[in-house]
């Protein structure tokens, strides 16, 4: 990891309150090192541990990864039961989900136009709305 990598991991993890372990700044650096937005699985990121010579558990990954989200780094994506993505972008923004390749990426924020919500049930608030745009081949 390169000492930008380094640095802007570590940033990170202190603006989400966190300890910035090993792994922590490992992942950490994998996610937001290069300054850029992306869309993991906690597959895809043990994956990309394994390549950068990180020894990291896919337990830890997904259990880093919670963190994250709990300090409020990343947003979960939820695009089935069973798949999960981590965006380190952190606007409301919608997202196009490929069926075909299982890529999530992101949808051109100006072209949604949500006009109107449910009022959310007594005593509770909407936290954020989630938007995915499910593509397939025509």
């Amino acid at each position: 990891m390169s000492l930008t990598e380094h640095h802007r991991g570590t940033t990170w993890l202190e603006r989400g309150g966190l300890r910035p372990t090993r792994q922590r700044l490992a992942l950490a650096g994998l996610l937001v090192g290069d300054g850029l937005n992306r869309h993991v699985t906690a597959e895809s990121l043990f994956a990309a541990a394994a390549q950068a010579g990180e020894k990291v558990s896919l337990a830890t990954v997904y259990n880093t990864l919670r963190a994250f989200c709990e300090a409020g780094l990343l947003n979960e994506v939820v695009v089935d039961g069973a798949r999960s993505y981590f965006d380190t972008r952190l606007d409301d923004h919608p997202h196009f989900y490929w069926e075909d390749s299982n890529a999530l990426t992101d949808a051109p924020v100006e072209d949604l136009v949500i006009s109107n919500l449910p009022a959310a049930p007594e005593g509770m608030a909407v936290s954020r709305v989630d938007v995915v745009i499910r593509l397939k081949k025509a």
